[in-house]
């Protein structure tokens, strides 16, 4: 299962690791969302949802339960990536930036770069 959205962040965050968490906990949030709709229709998925972030330092974050000096600012409510690794409903995995595909919507890319990751996602030009 894939999703894909950009979001302007309502937040200003201090680093490039707290945006990236601060946006990974927003697609935890609809992961989760996700499994609980399937689960209602009578399907269990069996494992975590893999969410792929291309942050080390988010993913740090994500894993570490001890709030550090440097977290400690960040909205509770964004700590619940915490909360559903925990409970395995998800789990981090790192993703190099060029092999995001997602990057196609909310990067300026080179030419080369966005017709390999456009036909990677099944669009063609006639």
């Amino acid at each position: 299962m894939c999703s894909w959205s950009t979001k302007k962040q309502n937040i200003v965050a201090l680093s490039s690791a707290e945006a990236e968490y601060v946006a990974a906990s927003r697609a935890v949030s609809q992961a989760v969302w996700l499994r609980r709709i399937i689960e209602d229709l009578g399907e269990k998925q069996e494992g975590p949802t893999i969410v792929y972030c291309d942050s080390r330092s988010a993913i740090a974050i994500s894993e570490n339960p001890v709030s550090h000096e440097r977290t400690k600012h960040i909205a509770i409510k964004y700590h619940y990536i915490r909360e559903a690794i925990e409970h395995e409903e998800v789990k981090m995995e790192f993703c190099r930036s060029e092999q995001q595909l997602a990057n196609i919507f909310t990067k300026a890319l080179p030419r080369e770069k966005f017709i390999h990751k456009r036909e990677l996602i099944g669009v063609t030009r006639k």
